[in-house]
């Protein structure tokens, strides 16, 4: 049907929706006929999705509904390469010229010879591009990531046998497909390992992370599941807020349970195997109950991956006998790089290297830490027509540059220890480059002087801002009274506030309101609900040279910032722990 369509080689087939049957489909339709396979996140607004489009000259568009289909046709004039959009998942409320439903678009390909496809794949090589995942840059627009045939199929059979995958042949393993498909992480985990293994794979309903993945676990009791860290956390405060309600005697048993859990778990990690008759007892009055009721009775493989997950979540899984596992990689290694096992894992490392692929520690310091680079079979061939991005990544050695900072303990297992890029990676894995929406809130707001995003780790994104001040001229310490500019700000909406602190400790309605007006007017503009700014407070003083937040260059020192303001930071999301 792609043929049919008219799809050229190295084109891509856009595709747009909740997990489905029909998303597999298209997909590997799409790099059977010859063109790219590319997922579109379903948050992206019609900016981001012709973006997207536009970069891999895509002459299809497959969408799930009508909702989706509306982003499309708003941006369709400005894509010269679209063919046919295609929508899969309810019956198409009108009639358009290239616009087919599902059984329309497969009838399609009723009268194109066999030997016409087979002969397009026969002329396809490991070697060449067939996946575009696009990934957000640190600053502006996203870069296609381009994975070829053998990153996908290496990576896949490498990583299932890994984690010991079962054949399908001996017993078939069962997984839950949920996590968008546009992401590396869930594109090979549901399609390219699920294939390699023969896996069942059954797919959520689009609500699921709202809440209703838990109902699918519980239906399907999958063997093996890989939650991102907002996932765990949204299953720990389920289960700590169902546990706060039940009776007295409960509450002993299960808190008596869960130190039995924590310390045998703990002890195994160190090559203790022995298992002591309270855990044989707690597994039996509590562990089998909990694993039962949130459908990972049958589940062998839980694996975390995509954001770092805190100490606080693995520890209260493993005291309930539920190891989360943490994997670590990025888009440009087709996904994972170092794994942890049920039998060769520890709290916060992300395990080792997958057999075939190595790891160097980049210009380490003192304690052993530096820059995480990668090499193996599953490095990408590049970032789609970037050459000097893809330079930036790989370097003349072949290694693939993370980004991130880590170190190896002496057993060989790898600890992620920072961030050299400032994205921000929320709780729901969503990465956020701070840098465009910092500078829309600055110039939507013209008293802003500086605005610094913060929620790494978190549920949400919130801003620390600052208002422009007179600085001292030899000293460089920001003062009390506003600029002449901000001041003016302030008359037109009816303040009368000179000083910076006149406005904080009035919480100056006029100026409050202003800039909940232009934060709010930032938000309409985001990429995705993950990219908003949800709260944010004033700070007393303006960010400087001489207070230690700006370097030389002026370039903010985000973690100074952080350190400086912890205590405002910790206030965003105190609230929304109790």
């Amino acid at each position: 049907s792609c043929l049919q369509l008219g799809l050229e080689r190295f084109h891509g087939v856009c595709i747009l929706g909740f997990n489905s049957a029909e998303w597999f489909v298209a997909d590997i339709g799409a790099i059977l006929a010859g063109g790219f396979a590319v997922g579109i996140y379903t948050t992206n607004s019609p900016e981001a999705c012709h973006y997207v489009a536009e970069n891999c000259s895509a002459n299809m568009v497959v969408v799930e509904n009508h909702k989706q289909l509306q982003k499309i046709l708003e941006i369709q004039h400005k894509l010269p390469h679209l063919k046919a959009i295609i929508q899969y998942g309810e019956e198409l409320k009108e009639k358009r010229p290239n616009l087919y439903s599902w059984s329309e678009f497969q009838d399609l390909g009723k009268d194109v010879p066999d030997a016409q496809l087979h002969e397009i794949i026969a002329s396809q090589k490991p070697n060449q591009c067939c996946t575009l995942i696009y990934t957000s840059g640190t600053t502006g627009q996203p870069k296609g990531v381009m994975l070829s045939h053998d990153n996908l199929t290496w990576t896949a059979a490498a990583a299932g046998r890994f984690i010991m995958l079962t054949d399908a042949k001996e017993k078939q393993e069962l997984v839950v497909s949920y996590l968008p498909l546009s992401h590396i992480a869930a594109q090979m985990s549901d399609i390219w390992s699920a294939m390699a293994f023969g896996a069942q794979v059954f797919f959520a309903q689009p609500d699921a992370l709202k809440g209703t993945l838990v109902d699918t676990l519980r239906e399907v009791r999958p063997t093996a599941f890989l939650g991102v860290p907002r996932v765990w956390e949204k299953m720990e405060e389920k289960m700590k807020s169902i546990g706060a309600k039940s009776s007295m005697l409960r509450r002993k048993v299960a808190s008596w349970a869960k130190g039995v859990g924590l310390q045998t778990n703990l002890k195994r990690m160190t090559g203790y195997s022995e298992v002591p008759v309270n855990f044989r007892l707690a597994r039996h009055l509590v562990y089998k109950k909990v694993r039962k009721a949130i459908g990972l009775d049958r589940c062998t493989k839980c694996y975390t991956g995509a954001a770092p997950i805190t100490r606080e979540t693995l520890e209260f899984f493993l005291s309930l006998n539920i190891p989360v596992l943490e994997l670590y990689g990025m888009s440009e290694s087709s996904g994972p790089h170092t794994i942890s096992l049920p039998h060769a894992f520890k709290l916060s490392s992300c395990g080792k290297e997958i057999t075939g692929c190595r790891t160097l520690i980049d210009k380490p310091n003192r304690d052993g830490n530096g820059e995480i680079c990668f090499s193996g079979r599953h490095i990408f061939m590049g970032y789609l027509n970037m050459e000097d991005k893809t330079r930036e990544a790989i370097d003349e050695d072949g290694w693939l540059h993370s980004g991130d900072l880590g170190k190896h303990d002496k057993d060989g297992f790898l600890y992620i220890t920072g961030r050299i890029k400032e994205l921000i990676i929320t709780a729901g894995g969503e990465n956020v480059p701070p840098v465009p929406i910092e500078d829309a809130v600055k110039d939507a707001i013209p008293i802003i002087s500086n605005a610094m995003l913060v929620g790494d780790k978190a549920k949400f994104l919130a801003m620390l801002l600052t208002l422009k001040c007179i600085t001292n001229v030899e000293t460089g310490e920001p003062g009390d009274d506003l600029t002449p500019e901000a001041v003016e700000f302030c008359q037109k909406l009816g303040s009368k506030a000179t000083k910076v602190s006149e406005i904080i400790s009035s919480k100056d309605k006029a100026i409050y309101t202003a800039i909940q007006k232009g934060i709010s007017a930032v938000n309409e503009g985001a990429v995705s609900n993950a990219q908003r700014v949800q709260k944010w407070v004033l700070l007393e003083k303006d960010f400087s040279l001489f207070g230690g937040e700006l370097g030389p260059t002026m370039k903010l020192k985000r973690p100074v910032v952080a350190q400086k303001y912890k205590d405002q930071i910790a206030q965003f999301y105190a609230d929304v722990d109790t």
